[in-house]
Formats: structure tokens, sequence, C-alpha cells
């Protein structure tokens, strides 16, 4: 049973290095071009780091820490539409601020050239991981109240 929770521990452990590695792979060429005068460098983490630790809940739940606690998967449930309207609320922020003033706010020192691709990729990654984000967060209710009937009936997750 130690040696279960240790290799728990430890998938857990390369999951969130895996993520912060792909968080800091996405965040690098705007980093490199925008510097600090990006806006968004905080909700477009929260938007990362929720897409994929949701979608890898949804999908390795019985692997995760998550599997065997009852409780907090319930009180996941109870707190995913707060989850779920902060990222609409946050998507929609994005958009408008796109919308309405431009990239043009924080690239104006670059050529038209490079604006235009880092307005392509910004909105591209920003759009990919706030629905996807959007849309886990929608699918792991039912996916935690599928693990919690499996346990108390079937006794798996």
């Amino acid at each position: 049973m130690k040696s279960i929770q240790t290799l728990v521990i430890r998938l857990e452990v390369i999951w969130w290095l895996l993520t912060f590695l792909i968080l800091g792979g996405v965040l690098f060429p705007i980093y490199t071009k925008v510097g600090n005068n990006y806006p968004f460098y905080l909700i477009n983490s929260v938007f990362i780091i929720t897409f994929i630790t949701i979608t890898r809940l949804i999908f390795l739940l019985q692997y995760s820490f998550l599997a065997n606690w009852e409780r907090l998967k319930i009180g996941l449930v109870f707190l995913s539409p707060i989850l779920i309207f902060l990222l609409v609320n946050e998507l929609n922020f994005f958009q408008t601020f796109i919308d309405e003033k431009g990239i043009g706010d924080f690239l104006s020192d670059k050529s038209i050239h490079q604006q235009e691709a880092l307005r392509k990729y910004i909105t591209s990654e920003m759009l990919l991981f706030g629905t996807g984000s959007l849309i886990a967060a929608l699918i792991l209710p039912f996916r935690l109240i599928l693990s919690v009937w499996r346990g108390r009936n079937r006794g798996t997750v």
C-alpha cells in the first residue's frame, strides 16, 4: 500500500513538472517578444494549468491523488460552477480587450509583420487553452459524480 502511495505522488509530481514545462514553452515566445507589457500572463497561465490538470483528471482520475477522496470530489463538484463562471468571465474579458483595443497596446514598438504574427499566436493559444479549460471544467463534475457512484456501488474509481 505504501508503494502505491509513493507511486501516485511521483506520478503527480511528474505531471506538475510537465504542466509547468508546457506553460513555459507556450509563454516563452510571448515573454521574449513582449516582455512585461503583456497584461494576460496570469490568466493565460490559469488557462493552461486548468486545461492540462482537469483534462488529466478526467482521463486519468484513477491514477491521481484524488482517486479515493470522496469528500474532496464532492466538494469539487460544487466548486465547479464558480470555476466555470471565472473562466468564462476571463475569456470574455480577453476577447473584449482584443476586439476593442487590439494588440497594439503592448506591441507598438514591433514591426507590422511581427505584430500580426504575435497577434495570431496570442489569440490562438489563448482561445485554445481558454475554451479547452472551459470545456474540461464543464465535463469534470460529471466525471467526479461518476467516480463517486462507482466508488460506492462497485468499489472502483
